[in-house]
């Protein structure tokens, strides 16, 4: 094998390891209705779906777009939308339908930039609430709210309307398998994003705005240290400034993951994943996260050019396995090693992404009994939503289920 093969083998994308599945391409194309319209926006955009037998906007019901790099892809939302899973495998749940169905105007909120902070999203997403008023029909009141980060942006979009004292006219937020609490991508693989010998869209989204907003724990690259990142601290400060929630609409949430202190099967400490061939970083070894100090959880090895890494975390509790919508993470790495040319021993696909306590925003996930806490046993009233619901089963973050969007639907307003 020449240093040339070697060379390219390294040369990761890495785009998909922490991108939000359903802002992310459909796995199976499936047919979507035509949108009706589409607005430009401040940092943003807009396809507008009208209800069915409607020609215009009315009871409207606003969506966000999540993570990922780019623009949005509005297309891949609707059809994401549109691919949810049912009680019947062979009939899909279809979300975007089942609204236009009622009669309700679905608008879905696209970035110009995906990766941007939450507060220039959010112009986006206040200027979509505003649009919506003016287009109205009708004088229904609006649903507002997001999947993963799109639930941040429209809940500090709410809060930024209510400070500025504008009738925003919502009276249901919602968010889908959103961190309110922070999410969790392994340590080990943040720092595999920037050994990395060239540029590439894992590291690009990892050190974004977004990224840092939203990541409870940060692998800084400059320092290679891990922590808290300044852009994360500041958001939380100015959420809370402000008041945290929006006062006016009724505020609940789903989980991805279960409410009764149960994950995926990832036991701390194990080999998540280890590159077994003799190209394609031979030897690098990703371990799943276990509680204590000095604790390994990746041990980087790359040929061109030629450097090592050991990659340690402290004071973190068992975060891979924690009870949460997940990330098929690992999986993405291994299909990108071998698709390069090399090999992988692949044990543990799939990580907690969301955890459950976060995104119902009732627990830190600092303490290992909080993180796993049976969120199904513990007063609502301690959520800092209205309510909550939980999936039965683990899913991916983000995934759409019937389950899920059913008991949504049932408290949009009338």
């Amino acid at each position: 094998m020449s240093g040339q093969q070697d060379n390219q083998a390294e040369q990761f994308d890495g785009r998909n390891i922490a991108a939000d599945p359903l802002s992310s391409a459909p796995i199976i194309p499936v047919p979507v209705h035509q949108r009706d319209t589409e607005w430009e926006l401040p940092n943003g955009f807009a396809w507008v779906y009208y209800g069915e037998g409607s020609t215009g906007v009315e009871r409207p019901v606003i969506m966000a777009d999540g993570f990922n790099l780019g623009r949005s892809d509005l297309q891949w939302l609707a059809q994401g939308l549109e691919s949810g899973v049912s009680g019947d495998p062979a009939q899909p749940y279809k979300f975007l339908s089942t609204l236009r169905k009622q009669g309700r105007t679905v608008i879905l909120l696209g970035f110009n930039e995906r990766a941007a902070s939450i507060q220039e999203n959010a112009q986006a997403a206040i200027a979509a609430i505003q649009r919506t008023i003016a287009e109205q029909l009708d004088d229904s009141t609006l649903t507002v709210g997001g999947f993963s980060m799109g639930g941040l942006v429209t809940r500090y979009a709410l809060l930024k309307l209510e400070r500025m004292r504008m009738d925003h006219r919502v009276t249901l937020y919602f968010s889908y398998d959103t961190p309110h609490r922070g999410a969790v991508i392994p340590i080990g693989l943040q720092a595999f994003a920037h050994f990395i010998p060239t540029a590439n869209d894992f590291a690009r989204q990892m050190n974004s705005d977004a990224a840092r907003q939203l990541l409870w724990r940060h692998y800084d690259s400059h320092t290679e240290t891990v922590g808290v990142d300044p852009l994360r601290t500041a958001f939380l400060k100015e959420l809370e400034d402000m008041g945290g929630w929006p006062v006016r609409p009724h505020k609940i949430a789903v989980a991805n993951g279960t409410g009764d202190g149960t994950g995926v099967n990832v036991p701390p400490g194990d080999v998540a994943l280890k590159s077994t061939g003799q190209i394609a970083f031979p030897g690098t070894t990703f371990f799943t996260q276990a509680a204590g100090n000095d604790v390994t959880v990746a041990e980087l090895r790359r040929l061109i050019p030629f450097k090592t890494k050991t990659v340690k975390t402290s004071g973190l509790p068992e975060l891979d396995g924690a009870p949460g919508g997940t990330l098929d993470s690992y999986r993405i790495v291994a299909d990108e090693l071998t698709a390069k040319g090399g090999k992988a021993e692949l044990n543990r696909p799939t990580v907690c992404f969301v955890p459950t306590v976060s995104a119902v925003a009732i627990r830190d996930i600092d303490r290992q009994e909080d993180l796993y806490a049976k969120v199904d046993a513990i007063e609502p009233d301690e959520s800092e939503l209205d309510e909550f619901r939980c999936s039965s089963s683990t899913t991916g973050h983000t995934i759409i289920t019937e389950e899920l969007c059913s008991w949504i639907i049932e408290r949009l307003p009338s």
